[in-house]
């Protein structure tokens, strides 16, 4: 029997149980495996895919819902990936559409590479910012912060959680409450006892991602950004919205070094709600 069109092949709903393909679909494409974060995506999010008839998987992606359960104010949209044998056959693009149509009114955003931006672009996506990432060994400048930074608590997690819907601009209890398992660190800012800032660094491959990073104003996210640089002798890597320019050239002045761009693109929503000047990174680029 003639292998079917992947046009041809059903959509399903991926479960952590498609972990090791997804890890397999980055692969192939060139991506690091990263199935410490497809696991966090998996489990927290609603996966996608088409299954190749040869094994494993044509193509699949991610989408994160915030807000609540059953009117979710946004969906993030990551890890769109088709497998290279597929690729340039409209596969993403059927992928995509049937996302779109599957989401309904619900505003999406997503971080767009050069490559993917058309297509979204196609689809009824605009660009709305941008964000850089940087990576790197951090290298300290010698002089001490005043805001004060620790480790989070338990007790912590209320104050996080509300500073995070503010600043977010919706509510993502069940990601956020995943941080303490799914992080190496967890860490908050404060003032006078009052927590103004939060970021978490996570294993990925050989480095620590930073993010989410949330911080009452540049100083807090550099105090942030620097207490968890000293708590790991892996490399930090961080996507940090453009617009944080005295961030950026901070970062870049204390090792990390910027390594490509990704367009932020909504649709649905002419921006991303909350406060972008207290919103400094993403958990990942994946899911907002």
């Amino acid at each position: 029997m003639p292998t079917p069109s992947p046009a041809a092949l059903p959509i399903r709903r991926l479960t952590l149980r498609d972990l090791t393909a997804c890890a397999d679909l980055s692969e192939d494409r060139g991506w690091p495996r990263e199935e410490h974060k497809w696991g966090l995506l998996l489990s927290a999010g609603k996966g996608y895919g088409i299954d190749d008839p040869a094994g494993g998987l044509i193509s699949a992606c991610v989408v994160t819902e915030y807000g609540p359960y059953d009117r979710p104010a946004l969906g993030a949209i990551g890890m769109v990936l088709v497998a290279e044998r597929h690729a340039r056959q409209g596969v993403g693009r059927r992928l995509m559409r049937h996302i779109v149509s599957a989401m309904g009114t619900t505003p999406l955003t997503l971080h767009a590479t050069p490559n993917g931006r058309p297509l979204y672009e196609e689809l009824g996506f605009k660009a709305t910012g941008r964000a850089e990432m940087v990576c790197g060994h951090f290298t300290p400048d010698g002089t001490p912060s005043d805001i004060v930074t620790r480790a989070a608590t338990a007790e912590d997690l209320t104050t996080i959680l509300r500073l995070d819907e503010e600043v977010f601009g919706t509510d993502r209890t069940h990601v956020i409450t995943r941080l303490p398992a799914f992080a190496d660190q967890l860490r908050v800012a404060e003032d006078d006892g009052r927590i103004i800032g939060y970021a978490a660094a996570w294993p990925n491959m050989a480095t620590h991602v930073v993010g989410p990073l949330i911080a009452r104003d540049t100083e807090t996210a550099k105090a942030l950004l620097a207490s968890l640089a000293s708590h790991t002798d892996r490399p930090l890597r961080t996507d940090i919205d453009v617009r944080h320019e005295e961030l950026l050239a901070w970062v870049k002045a204390r090792g990390l070094e910027s390594v490509t761009f990704n367009t932020v693109m909504t649709y649905g929503i002419a921006a991303l709600p909350g406060d972008w000047g207290r919103r400094f990174a993403p958990l990942t680029v994946a899911a907002g």
